[in-house]
């Protein structure tokens, strides 16, 4: 297969580690006309980085992905090759290029894959969390009401969840995945396959109380729903709900730490169960 003849190439690159690169990618990104980049500066360090030299760029980004599509169709039927990377890992993956790819595929050129890094994989694999089937979410939205909207309909299946987040809003989307989907085993990985490359395991119950430092994104693997071992009696869970109350907190930490040590109750359950309590002991 010659990356000489025109087509568009989607071509992984490296997410951390430079070496990473496949020779594969390295020839195609070499011998094509023109790549589509989701950042035309840090495509030129990667490529001087990879030794090559004389590569012309187009910018290709969220924003202007619809218009760049023309100009890529016309250098497809004068018979170039292009090549579409993103700012690391496989395009298309919470990065621009579905407009592209299916723009040229309708038009009957060829897209062909060059497979390489990819951070949620990556992340997945060394998790130790359950790795079939799994589910990318990819960015969590900014709002807490579509964070849990974009997850409620996982609360049921059982699929190992993965999604990116940044450090400003990682609390935030693990307090709403806990609500939304109970206490789980979680890991977040950061600085993937760097040398401060780092896995944090915890349960979605302690999200809250994670002493980390906030730099970079992270990728969050969820694990599925955990088989269920009955509903905890009512008595243990007023007993735990007493025993948490005498350490002090807010209402919403105190049933938030509590249901995440008990089956079968949700969190507006153990509200109401709290809010008895309270009113018994006035």
């Amino acid at each position: 297969m010659s990356s000489n003849s025109p087509r568009l190439w989607i071509v992984a690159t490296p997410i951390g580690n430079p070496g990473d690169i496949s020779k594969r990618a390295i020839d195609v990104l070499t011998s094509a006309d023109v790549v589509c980049a989701e950042d035309t500066r840090q495509a030129g360090l990667l490529f001087k980085r990879l030794g090559i030299t004389g590569a012309r760029f187009y910018s290709l980004f969220e924003q202007n992905e619809e218009k760049r599509v023309e100009a890529v169709l016309r250098h497809l039927e004068e018979g170039d090759s292009v090549a579409l990377i993103s700012n690391a890992g496989s395009p298309l993956i919470s990065d621009p290029g579905y407009v592209l790819v299916r723009t040229c595929q309708k038009k009957g050129f060829r897209v062909s894959p060059v497979p390489g890094p990819s951070a949620p994989v990556a992340a997945l694999t060394a998790s130790g969390l359950p790795t079939h089937p799994f589910t990318f979410l990819g960015f969590m939205p900014r709002k807490n009401r579509e964070r849990e909207r974009t997850l409620a309909p996982f609360a049921d299946v059982k699929t190992t969840l993965i999604f990116f987040e940044r450090k400003s809003r990682l609390l935030d989307s693990l307090e709403a995945a806990f609500t939304v989907l109970g206490d789980r085993e979680t890991c977040l990985s950061r600085e993937l396959t760097k040398p401060h490359e780092e896995f944090i395991h915890f349960r979605l119950a302690e999200g809250h109380r994670l002493d980390i430092e906030m730099r970079g994104e992270f990728t969050v693997v969820i694990g599925p729903p955990e088989p269920e071992t009955g509903q905890t009696p009512l008595k243990d869970l007023e007993d735990l709900l007493r025993k948490r109350s005498r350490s002090g907190g807010r209402p919403q930490e105190i049933v938030r730490d509590v249901q995440g040590l008990v089956h079968g109750w949700d969190r507006k359950s153990v509200y109401r169960v709290y809010i008895e309590i309270q009113r018994e002991e006035g």
